[in-house]
């Protein structure tokens, strides 16, 4: 699906073709054929419009026949129904300015774009950098907006975990590592390409503009330690977890081994005086009160021993 948009009064409005100034936006379903008749109209080489649709397409900026392409990652919800998959991914967004239009691809509907579009009324579509800029701004947002609800929920089921040892938390936090992971990637790829693009004026911007780029940096820096912070902490939280598993089950382990050894008194001396040999006091009226008593004793030794030892 092809949108196309335009700033008339300071107002958004949608129109039926691609013209001077607008914005295209290129949304799931994606066609062959909508590329092709997009490529053919705005001489939009091809490969620029179709390199959104590999999910794990690197961020990098290129130039060919004077259209600009610049591929950024994007976090986004994964919709996936396997349990064991990350709650949120990163997607490629690709950006191309062509002489004329600003155009933007997205391979999943994604949040950034979303908030780019409520705001497109307050652009100026003759300050192309800006907008992409703008663009970057609300990718770096969302990062953020994203490693703040992960906390949270990564608290949430901390606190469970502390409550209730069980698989489920455990399996959740799994899903948040791996949604770190894939933060903290998409984060340092994105870092290296605004440093770049800085270092090389791309985009040709003028001083403001690159002021405002050099706040981007900082901003996509601080969210890629807070998603570093965060991944540390989970990994040191699992570790912490797996330690006390690992602790409370050979306490277990321990309890049942000293129980077993206190047990195994009685049926020695039980199988003493079961044996089909003659036995000492076998004819007196208290022969089966002998080994009961004997087990007994022998019993409360061995557990008042291991309570002495705190082994128990």
């Amino acid at each position: 699906m092809i949108q196309y948009f335009k700033i008339v009064d300071s107002q958004t409005f949608a129109i039926d073709r691609a013209e001077k100034g607008a914005w295209v936006n290129v949304l799931p379903p994606l066609k062959q054929e909508e590329f092709t008749e997009l490529s053919e109209n705005l001489e939009i080489p091809l490969d620029f419009l179709t390199d959104s649709l590999d999910i794990d397409e690197r961020t990098r900026f290129e130039e060919e026949d004077n259209v600009k392409l610049i591929v950024i990652k994007t976090p986004t919800e994964n919709n996936s129904f396997n349990d064991s998959d990350a709650y949120y991914i990163t997607i490629p967004i690709c950006i191309i300015l062509t002489h004329n239009q600003i155009v933007t691809v997205n391979s999943f509907e994604n949040a950034a774009i979303k908030k780019f579009l409520n705001t497109f009324q307050n652009r100026h579509p003759d300050k192309r950098n800006m907008m992409v800029l703008k663009i970057f701004e609300k990718v770096v947002q969302n990062f953020l907006e994203y490693l703040k609800e992960i906390n949270h929920r990564r608290n949430l089921l901390e606190q469970k975990l502390y409550d209730a040892n069980r698989n489920e938390e455990l399996l959740q936090l799994m899903r948040i590592q791996k949604s770190l992971v894939y933060f903290v990637t998409a984060l340092r790829s994105n870092e290296l390409l605004l440093v770049k693009l800085e270092r090389t004026n791309f985009l040709g911007l003028n001083e403001e503009e690159k002021e405002f780029l050099n706040d981007l940096i900082v901003d996509n820096s601080q969210a890629l330690e807070m998603a570093n912070i965060y991944s540390n902490i989970l990994t040191s939280t699992l570790d912490a977890f797996a330690s006390i598993i690992a602790n409370n089950q050979n306490e277990v382990l321990k309890r049942l081994s000293v129980i077993t050894i206190v047990l195994s008194f009685p049926v020695l001396v039980a199988s003493i005086y079961g044996m089909n040999v003659p036995i000492p006091y076998a004819d007196s009226p208290f022969a089966f009160y002998i080994p009961v008593l004997l087990s007994l004793i022998i019993s409360l030794v061995v557990g008042w021993f291991f309570l002495r030892k705190k082994i128990f």
